[in-house]
């Protein structure tokens, strides 16, 4: 691996690390003490998307897929819907965050992967990315129901964002286990 290169991992691997140290915006909105970070809730993405069994689902391409998510959120941080930055102004910082990050590991072959699998993500039009959509929203209620019960927070708005949204059977099956 030449120097350039080994610099550009590093370089990437310190925005990564942002993602470990900021907290979700709807965490700290809402009250709870010591939520978790944007790199948590894409790990246990991950996890969840490893338990997925369907043959139909390239399931190593969720895996991927949910790691990498929200990485442009380590640049532009986590927005959310109440923070008054319209979907299409979201979007635009985030697919600029996901160009310097490309750009930070020198458009390699693994850096257009990286892009090309958030551009899925946020596209939205394969059986992936609707399942990591499931992922992202069942994860973000599984977390409500644990801080519901750790800091005794009544948390019904993330529960009622996510009523009926749900595509894939498993995850289905995980949300009526959780509601």
């Amino acid at each position: 691996m030449s120097q350039s290169k080994a610099s550009s991992v590093i370089d990437f691997l310190s925005i990564v690390e942002r993602l470990k140290r900021t907290k979700r915006t709807g965490w700290i909105n809402s009250g709870i003490s010591g939520p978790e970070s944007i790199s948590d809730h894409m790990y246990r993405m991950g996890i969840m998307a490893m338990l997925i069994e369907d043959e139909s689902i390239d399931r190593t391409r969720c895996i991927k897929m949910a790691i990498v998510h929200d990485l442009a959120e380590a640049l532009v941080g986590d927005i959310t819907p109440f923070d008054g930055v319209s979907k299409t102004e979201k979007y635009a910082r985030e697919k600029q965050g996901m160009r310097d990050i490309v750009d930070t590991l020198g458009n390699s072959t693994v850096a257009q992967e990286i892009e090309a699998l958030w551009i899925e993500y946020e596209e939205d039009q394969t059986n992936e990315s609707h399942l990591v959509h499931d992922l992202d929203k069942c994860e973000m209620i599984q977390q409500a129901m644990e801080y519901e019960i750790s800091d005794k927070k009544q948390l019904d708005s993330f529960f009622n964002t996510t009523k009926g949204i749900f595509r894939h059977p498993q995850v289905q099956s995980w949300v009526d286990e959780i509601y």
